[in-house]
């Protein structure tokens, strides 16, 4: 990556950032970042993320080392490189993306077609009355 004054892991962050928020506002649209659902989910990665990556970086004995130089230098909580937040946000969320975007096509993943739904309780129906289909 060519040298611009910002260290490579902090700018792929950005970059990873602005692409996945970009491609939810302008061609997804999704409705994602409107949910409960999902900043739950955000907090609940977030809170195990806190616990892992802090075990792992922690300066006072690191099992992940980072090159000073590939990144901001800025680490909250036990040590973890703001970087990583970023990048397990774009991670997670263009995951959700995709995953949210999947289901909702027609005939999509989880998606029942109506003449799908209709058998189905016509189905249901005749295991009530106990007529064979």
């Amino acid at each position: 990556m060519p040298e611009f004054g910002v260290p490579e892991y902090t700018a792929l962050t950005v970059l990873a950032v602005a692409a996945v928020a970009a491609l939810e506002l302008f061609v997804l649209r999704t409705g994602l970042f409107r949910t409960a659902q999902y900043w739950i989910s955000i907090a609940m990665v977030v809170f195990f993320q806190v616990l892992v990556d802090g075990w792992l970086t922690k300066l006072s004995d690191p099992i992940v080392l980072y090159n000073p130089a590939q990144t901001s230098g800025v680490r909250i909580p036990w040590d973890i490189p703001v970087e990583d937040f970023g990048f397990g946000w774009a991670m997670v969320t263009l995951t959700m993306l995709v995953w949210v975007r999947l289901g909702r096509r027609p005939g999509g993943p989880g998606e029942r077609t109506e003449e799908q739904g209709c058998d189905e309780g016509r189905r249901r129906e005749q295991r009530r009355s106990g007529v064979a289909s």
